[in-house]
């Protein structure tokens, strides 16, 4: 298969001139402190319709022939391709359906129809949602517009890796969050071209990581299960075309806990000031777990920042309880006056913040005379969780959970 070469990519840039935002490029210092070299994050996070992908399908839009156009296209998606399709088409005039699972976020939803996009919800897993438009692309003659296997595709995504080396000339390091492999394949081949020096490694969630499994058998293998917070990147295998390109031109995958996706996403919130997504993140988790696998500087890709947000105040709490910035106990107090008392002032002793408290006698697990408590503490990192729970201990309180 013949690769995506720079001068298509270039083409592709000349394109996306008028339509995609070239975004910034931040210095990080927390995580330069981190990993002990320079660090950036490439800010696609802050691109329209907040994901990368606006690019790879504003040139395979712009690419149909007038035909293909009247007829229209489909995609299927669960949020970041949808709006970059939807985007697209309505720039170019041309009539689009997307199809979405059942149980979208709601924000993915409207923004998606809120770009002109006619929107089908079919199916419970992103699996159904694809075999849904294809069929639709078949009874219709609309064209199906696949989220990264197509070479238009890898060369709007390419552009990142042009901005890149324009943006950072001595980069020595480029983390890439990695479902399909567009992204990344698009951004080996713009880097690779003009710097094979420069390492470009894709980064994946080990709960949906089809890669390394795909290029050790030396041809795309499919996931029979995916599950991760980073559903951007949650895909069961590699395309052909991307595999192509990722094989060839890519030093390396990287994996990456959940752990680790949302301590990065509270540390880009926190210290970056950058609203995330789970997937958009991979490349800073993959700094938090494998600093010692990039050479600095290091540029990490922030892919998207679409997030439900009532999905983003749970990945908050499991950030900061990851980070041991949150703690909760159940404790068991005598039933008389003065006792919640007398724990939230030890609480207060130990400079542990109370989030949020919950006091019941009514458990039938309760000796007569007792009560518990669950009490949620802001803490100060893993040393203070485990100090608060010790002054506690000695203080003569029973800790019946701890988490």
């Amino acid at each position: 298969m013949q690769l995506v070469d720079l001068e298509r990519i270039r083409r592709a840039d000349s394109l996306l001139a008028e339509v995609a935002r070239r975004t910034p490029l931040e210095h990080s210092r927390v995580l330069g402190q981190h990993t002990g070299g320079e660090v950036h994050l490439k800010c696609e996070n802050l691109q329209r319709t907040g994901s990368f992908k606006l690019r790879g399908a504003y040139v395979r839009l712009l690419g149909l022939d007038p035909e293909q156009r009247a007829a229209g296209v489909v995609a299927a998606s669960a949020g970041n391709h949808a709006q970059g399709v939807a985007l697209a088409a309505q720039l170019l005039g041309i009539p689009a359906t997307v199809f979405m699972p059942e149980r979208v976020p709601l924000p993915k939803l409207a923004a998606t129809k809120a770009y002109g996009a006619e929107v089908k919800l079919h199916g419970g897993v992103l699996a159904e949602t694809l075999a849904a438009a294809q069929q639709h692309a078949e009874r219709t003659g609309a064209e199906f517009i696949h989220p990264f296997d197509h070479p238009d595709i890898v060369a709007g995504q390419g552009t990142v890796g042009l901005e890149v080396l324009a943006q950072l000339p001595e980069v020595r390091t480029i983390l890439v969050p990695t479902g399909g492999g567009g992204l990344v394949a698009g951004v080996a081949a713009a880097v690779k071209a003009q710097r094979p020096e420069v390492k470009v490694l894709a980064v994946q969630a080990e709960e949906a990581a089809a890669w390394p499994g795909s290029l050790a058998a030396g041809k795309p293998v499919p996931l029979t299960d995916t599950w991760t917070m980073a559903d951007g990147i949650a895909v069961a295998e590699p395309g052909d075309v991307t595999f192509a390109h990722v094989s060839e031109l890519a030093d390396g995958v990287l994996t990456v806990s959940e752990e680790s996706l949302s301590r990065a996403l509270l540390l880009c919130l926190e210290r970056a000031k950058l609203v995330v997504e789970p997937a958009g993140v991979a490349a800073v988790a993959a700094l938090l777990e494998h600093p010692e696998q990039v050479v600095p500087p290091t540029v990490a890709v922030l892919s998207g920042g679409n997030i439900d947000p009532l999905l983003l105040l749970q990945l908050i709490q499991h950030g900061m309880t990851s980070a041991g910035r949150y703690l909760s106990l159940r404790v068991r107090l005598p039933d008389r006056p003065g006792s919640l008392a007398a724990l939230l002032g030890k609480l207060g002793e130990v400079n542990a913040n109370v989030i949020d408290i919950e006091h019941s006698r009514i458990s039938g697990a309760l000796p007569l005379g007792e009560v518990e408590v669950e009490v949620s503490l802001e803490t100060r990192g893993q040393e203070h969780r485990e100090y608060v729970v010790a002054q506690l201990r000695e203080a003569g309180y029973t800790i019946l959970a701890r988490r």
